[in-house]
């Protein structure tokens, strides 16, 4: 298989800071996508990985799962994309397509023998470790590229490919709208995508943020309620409120304090996903037929799904463009939560 050199900033080991270097991107086979990458976001996650704090993982690591580009070349077969077309990618590049989940287009929970294929830090098909978003160029089949409307500028867009799916798929699995009491927990990169998003599908919106210090912030982005779960008060007051809390933070939450926020029939979903385990009491389920929940991305006919409708909505991230040289010290302030909300790189700085 013939590869192209492209820059790129990696890993070099765990903890290591990122630095400026070079990979191999294989040239575009029959049904892949050549892409030009103009903007990636910063995940949490990624730090998470680079850092070695879900499990060992692969280095040099190059991370990057919240994509946003131009189409600089197709394969022969490619049917769906055209040179110059907007699109993204997301947190996988491939699956085993045959399974259950596969075949509904739940391409995020593949059960096959390989499972999904991370954009980062995975093997790929031909055995290759995948490498993600910050870098110049990616390849990828048109199967699992995503189409970015026009009215939605790509710097804003790449988050969407990560932290937009992430709230998305939970609002919309579990029906977030006219008449549904919604709650988000946490005002980060995934929050605030959670409460603009749940917003623009009608829902009566709450944040719980630890304090009430990003109350203007949340009240501009379209929570109709803020309040601060520093105060005990808070969990007095609004218990048995939310049809649906969503819970975007990594840390280790009392959860059955939030469990008693729910209505009877209510659920609490667990999008972040912290170091430990957490442990719940059965009482907190049982005494108002609660359920606890996780969910994990969204697959590529529903991460499509969410990107037209934030075209339709005018939703993007809140982003702080940055330069790749920036990017250990974005690090840093990821951790401090100290962004408003999420970092995307300016490729063109790689």
């Amino acid at each position: 298989m013939n590869h192209t050199t492209v820059p790129a900033y990696a890993a070099p080991a765990p903890k290591a800071p990122l630095e400026r270097t070079t990979i191999a991107r294989r040239e575009p086979g029959e049904h892949d996508v050549l892409i030009e990458i103009k903007y990636a976001g910063i995940c949490h996650s990624d730090i998470h990985t680079a850092r070695a704090e879900w499990g060992e993982g692969t280095f040099p690591l190059v991370p990057g799962h919240e994509i946003a580009g131009v189409v600089a070349a197709v394969g022969p077969g490619v049917t769906k994309y055209a040179v110059g077309d907007r699109v993204g990618v997301g947190c996988f590049v491939d699956s085993c397509r045959e399974c259950d989940n596969c075949k509904a287009g739940l391409q995020q929970y593949c059960t096959g023998a390989s499972g999904m294929v991370g954009t980062y830090g995975a093997t790929g098909r031909d055995g290759e470790i995948t490498y993600g978003g910050y870098s110049t160029q990616i390849v990828v089949d048109e199967n699992y590229v995503l189409r970015i409307p026009d009215g939605i500028p790509l710097d804003t867009a790449a988050p969407l490919l990560c932290a937009g799916i992430t709230l998305y798929s939970p609002l919309a699995h579990w029906q977030a709208g006219p008449g549904k009491k919604v709650a988000i927990v946490g005002l980060g990169g995934l929050g605030h995508m959670g409460v603009k998003i749940a917003h623009a599908m009608g829902a009566e919106v709450t944040v719980l943020s630890q304090s009430l210090r990003k109350k203007d912030d949340g009240e501009r982005l379209g929570a109709d309620h803020f309040h601060a779960t520093s105060d005990p008060a808070t969990f007095e007051t609004l218990a048995g409120t939310f049809d649906l809390i969503v819970n975007t933070v990594s840390a280790e939450l009392d959860l059955g304090a939030y469990l008693g926020l729910l209505k009877t029939d209510g659920t609490l979903v667990q999008v972040g996903a912290p170091e430990k385990p957490l442990p719940v009491a059965a009482f907190a389920l049982i005494t108002g037929r609660r359920s606890l929940a996780g969910s994990m991305i969204g697959g590529i006919p529903e991460t499509q799904e969410m990107l037209d409708f934030c075209g339709e909505h005018q939703l993007g991230a809140d982003v702080e463009v940055i330069g790749a040289d920036r990017i250990n010290e974005a690090y840093e302030r990821v951790l401090a939560s100290d962004v408003r909300y999420r970092f995307v790189i300016d490729a063109a700085t790689i």
